[in-house]
Order: structure tokens, then sequence, then C-alpha cells
């Protein structure tokens, strides 16, 4: 996938863009981005995404910005895997008070050499998202852009949104939150270095920092794999803040991985929420906490044997 955003380059093969914020390229953003593919291989053109930086676009509530479901790079990657060739994602002020024809003029039209756009029904643009999907049709029989609005995709008669998925993960519903997506919730981040008292009691585990501005998945206690050198493993993930240890820092991911033995200090891995297993909460004794810890790793046994993972 070429990212054109900070560069002149205008493609020379007409493009079939996909149109949205796509924050978590979740089910019904990826049919939206396989209908664009789909569209420019039949036309023999480049397929395109034009998505805004998720960070970079203001919301009502949470200090002003989205919570994110995913980084900007994760979100860039799982784009590629669909087969996007093209990728225009400037940050969201730049664009924010262009008039909506002068977004279809200039922004996909001279910009993205477009032939084609796909959008959901829900799609806005231009000043104050003046611009519906309807106007886009509309716009785009102007400036010869054929544009498809493809229809929501509904799971069990719900409409996958974003909105939802974060609430599912913010509520521990992480096994509905992953239908959703298509794929398994959770975050690619460094390994840091923690107060190692797992290894005393042969709980190794790895801690990775939540980030903020990324959605908060309810504190407790999960089923987790860790991909680790194209491989993936087994683990039990406690993500909150160590109430038992009295340890003040930001929420964390730790997480015990099941057959492993190395030292992952400084690596960037993906891990991934699974199932939720119980809230976190604080233990009258580490005694007590290792008790915990040894059962909940049976739990994940189980489930990880049932699920054949």
């Amino acid at each position: 996938m070429t990212d054109i955003t900070n560069s002149g380059f205008i493609p020379e093969k007409r493009t079939v863009c996909a149109l949205g914020l796509f924050d978590g390229v979740h089910r019904g953003h990826q049919l939206i981005i396989t209908t664009a593919v789909k569209k420019a291989q039949s036309l023999g053109g480049h397929s395109a995404v034009f998505c805004f930086k998720t960070d970079t676009v203001t919301s009502k509530g949470h200090d002003g910005r989205i919570e994110m479901l995913m980084s900007d790079e994760e979100k860039h990657k799982k784009m590629a895997e669909l087969g996007v060739e093209v990728l225009f994602s400037p940050d969201f002020a730049e664009f924010k008070g262009m008039e909506p024809e002068d977004f279809v003029k200039k922004v996909l039209k001279e910009r993205l050499n477009c032939s084609g756009a796909v959008c959901g029904n829900d799609f806005t643009f231009g000043k104050g998202a003046q611009g519906k999907a309807v106007d886009l049709k509309r716009l785009g029989e102007k400036y010869d852009i054929d544009v498809e609005i493809v229809s929501p995709l509904l799971m069990g008669g719900e409409v996958i949104s974003s909105t939802e998925i974060r609430r599912c993960v913010r509520e521990g519903e992480i096994a509905k939150a992953n239908e959703m997506l298509g794929y398994h919730f959770g975050f690619c981040l460094e390994v840091e270095h923690g107060f190692q008292r797992g290894r005393t009691w042969d709980f190794p585990t790895i801690n990775q920092q939540i980030p903020k501005g990324r959605v908060m998945p309810k504190f407790g206690v999960y089923c987790s794999a860790v991909e680790i050198d194209g491989n993936k493993y087994a683990g039990v993930t406690n993500i909150g803040v160590k109430p038992t240890v009295h340890v003040e820092t930001a929420p964390l991911a730790e997480t015990f991985i099941m057959d492993y033995h190395g030292d992952l200090y400084g690596r960037k891995l993906k891990l991934e929420l699974h199932e939720f297993l119980r809230s976190e909460k604080m233990f009258d004794s580490f005694d007590s906490l290792r008790e915990e810890i040894a059962k909940n790793k049976e739990q994940a046994v189980r489930y990880f044997k049932e699920n054949k993972i």
C-alpha cells in the first residue's frame, strides 16, 4: 500500500476510493473497503482509501477526541491486508472547513483521480458535516464519479458500529466486540519492565502500558493470546492497576504467556483479548492472589482447548 498523504503524488490510474474514518476497521468497514477493492479490480484501476488520522478527529466527549479502537499504524495494516493500494489519511483540521463540493472536486477528483467512490449510508463530509451520502452521489454525477452507498451490516438485527464496539470493550463484552470487529480486539505495544513478582510465583508476565487515547477495556482478567515471531501463544491477561500490590501506574495489560520462556523486554508484541473471565479485585494476601492466578490459568487452558486456539 502506498501512502500519498504527505506527498504530491497523484495516482496515474483511476481509483475507486473507500470513504470513512474506519476507526477499528470492523466488519461493516471491511465491507465498504472490499467493495471498493473489487470495483477497482474490475475497472483495472487502483483501490484507495480516504480516512482522517483517527486521533485528530474531535468529538464531544473524552477530552474532545475519539477513543481509538486501534492505532493508525494498525488501521493502515488492516487496510493493506484487505487489498488497498493507495492511502490518503490527512489531519482532520486540514479539511474540516472545506465545502462539500470542494471536497469532491479537489480531493476526490483532482487529488485522488477517482472514477468511483464507496461509502456507508451514514457517511458525512465537508464543513460542519453538511454533506451526506446522498449528496456525495449527486456531486459524483456532476464530476463523473460513480458512487456506491453500502447499507449497514447487521449482526443479530443490530447495526455493527464503532460506538457499540467501544461500549462492549468498556463493559467487558469482549466476545461480542470481537464478533463485530471480525478479529480479536487488542493492542500492539512495547513490553516494559515490571516488578517481576510473578517470576517468584512461577507466573512470569509481560507488562504493556495502555496509552492514553485508546478505548480502555473493563478492568479484569481475560483469556488472551500473544503473537511472538509469527507464532501465537495462549495467555491470561489482567488489565488494570494491580490493586493488591498497590502499584500506582497508568493502566497496564499484564500477561502470563503459556508455554513460552524468553526475554521479551523492549519488543513490540501483539496482544489479543479473547474472553472476559472476571472483574479486577483486591485480595487480602499474596497467597490468595497466587491461588486466583492459578485458577484463571486453568480456566484459560480450558477455553483455548474448547475453541481449538
